[in-house]
């Protein structure tokens, strides 16, 4: 038997780090290829990672919490001398080691970086001795790339963090708590009863009134990406009140019709289907913008995206192809996604490629809203609360169902005149929704 190490591979889209987020094997499972080891949460997602080794899990080699750089290994399997899939030399405590992989382990659905990894250092030029010895005792306790980084850029040593897991593993979450102490400080640097409260393991240096949490994950990928978006792309919104009566209607009707026997129609269906239509009429809209080619891309089929508010946080995966559905197919596919997104189960592809997006923020009793674009999409449309209020029709006034409808989009693509053209189609679809429409 010989312990192999599987490193954190990097499933797609530019991953460059993953947080930990449960092991679904323990120190002495037997393991076969492909069997799932952990679950980790990316800027997008939830994983599962299979098992590119079989044999006996020998330990996690990174907690339950801890973010890690794409490369780091994260757990030991021994496996049978005859299985083995990598082969490493030993390395010299004189050097940092350093894996030779003579055949890259490869997932069922993930690939290895290019370029190769190699294992982090033990120790760093501002890595005091006595970090230096722990780490000879426990070779993770020097913490991650990232990091690293992070200490480097807020000029902390990370010799004076006091790690809070029990493995002595120094966490993006113990670096900031210790800043946060570190500024509440009268003067930096200079010690109180509050280090001793540090040293002894206690890293919640918030004050009595108020509680801090790291910025990771879904919700740190959406603050960068809706900044890059506010700040890349001119926003324009226009706003449209319809009566929207005779698409509830149709909704009640269609539920009755046989040929919807089993599917879910809903008024949001009904207004994808008609964003859907009305894009087929302004194709124009469907594009994108190419900065550093200088190029308007205008995209042939419509990734509908879908904005999906879900415990980790908003998703907005997207239907591939949307614009090629018949609305008994649209609906399937607006089910499993909103179902897949509140399960945590969005892949990676499923966020990527969008062209336009829908968000419903009426589900929460909101009338409008100016809506920041998905990068890389030209249009977003926001649906308002559906409410009975006076309306006028066929020249009396009446209870009718009405919502307003927001488009915002980017105005280096999107003109007002294509913009209001656009909205004012889709108002009219859903104010006058017609059968053979909608059926095809």
């Amino acid at each position: 038997m010989s312990s192999q190490e599987f490193r954190l591979p990097d499933v797609g889209e530019g991953l460059t780090e993953a947080e930990i987020v449960a092991w679904l094997v323990q120190p002495g499972d037997t393991v076969a290829i492909n069997d799932v080891l952990v679950e980790i949460e990316t800027e997008k997602s939830l994983v599962e990672l299979p098992s590119p080794f079989a044999g006996i899990v020998e330990a996690h080699l990174v907690p339950v919490g801890l973010t890690v750089a794409v490369g780091t290994p994260i757990i030991a399997i021994a496996v049978p001398d005859s299985d083995q899939a990598v082969t490493k030399p030993t390395a010299t405590k004189a050097e940092p080691e350093a894996d030779v992989e003579a055949a890259p382990s490869v997932l069922v659905g993930y690939g290895p970086s290019e370029g190769g990894s190699t294992r982090r250092p033990r120790k760093t030029a501002a890595t005091s001795d006595a970090v230096a010895d722990t780490a000879a005792l426990n070779p993770w306790v020097l913490s991650t790339p990232p990091v690293r980084k992070l200490a480097r850029d807020l000029e902390i040593n990370l010799a004076d963090v006091p790690p809070k897991n029990a493995n002595g593993v120094i966490t993006r979450d113990d670096v900031l708590a210790f800043e946060a102490h570190r500024t509440a400080l009268p003067t930096a640097g200079k010690t109180s009863p509050a280090s001793d409260n540090m040293s002894a393991g206690h890293t919640e240096m918030a004050s009595p009134g108020e509680t801090r949490f790291p910025i990771k994950g879904v919700r740190k990928a959406t603050a960068e990406a809706m900044t890059e978006s506010a700040f890349t792309a001119p926003h324009a919104t226009e706003f449209l009140t319809i009566d929207t009566t005779r698409s509830m209607k149709l909704v009640h009707k269609l539920a009755q019709d046989p040929r919807f026997e089993g599917v879910r129609v809903t008024l949001l269906l009904l207004i994808a289907k008609a964003m859907l239509t009305a894009a087929k009429e302004f194709p124009e809209i469907n594009a994108s913008w190419d900065a550093p080619n200088d190029e308007i891309v205008q995209h042939h089929r419509v990734n509908l995206g879908i904005a999906a508010a879900t415990p980790r946080g908003l998703l907005v995966p997207n239907i591939k192809a949307a614009d090629r559905m018949t609305l008994q197919e649209l609906s399937s596919a607006l089910v499993d996604l909103i179902r897949v997104a509140r399960e945590g189960k969005t892949t990676l592809p499923d966020m990527s490629r969008g062209t336009m997006t829908i968000t419903n923020i009426g589900v929460f009793g909101i009338d409008a809203a100016t809506p920041i674009l998905n990068p890389g999409e030209a249009a977003i449309l926001c649906v308002g609360a559906s409410k009975r209020r006076p309306w006028e029709h066929k020249g009396k006034i009446a209870l009718r169902w009405t919502m307003t409808l927001s488009l915002s989009f980017d105005h280096r693509l999107v003109d007002g005149e294509l913009g209001s053209k656009f909205l004012a189609r889709v108002g009219a679809i859903l104010e006058n929704p017609q059968w053979e429409l909608l059926l095809g």
